[in-house]
């Protein structure tokens, strides 16, 4: 599946990659807010999936441009 990685600290710029790996759960038990409240209404809340993506080397220059911890908004195009 294709991605597009777009990191804050370079707007405007996108990274593109291919997913590598998807993780088998979810991070919504980690969250801010729990799944269901006290009242037994259900909350929505956002899940995080672990995903690695192998990011194209041609687009990436040099290599000390992208640095862990850096926050970014990942697209993936599934068909």
């Amino acid at each position: 599946m294709a991605a597009e990685v777009r990191v804050d600290g370079f707007p405007g710029r996108a990274f593109h990659g291919l997913v590598d790996s998807l993780s088998a759960g979810t991070g919504a038990r980690f969250s801010l807010l729990p799944p269901e409240n006290a009242t037994g209404n259900w909350v929505k809340v956002v899940q995080r999936v672990p995903v690695k993506i192998r990011l194209e080397a041609r687009e990436l220059g040099n290599p000390a441009t992208l640095r862990a911890g850096m926050s970014a908004v990942v697209t993936i195009r599934a068909r």
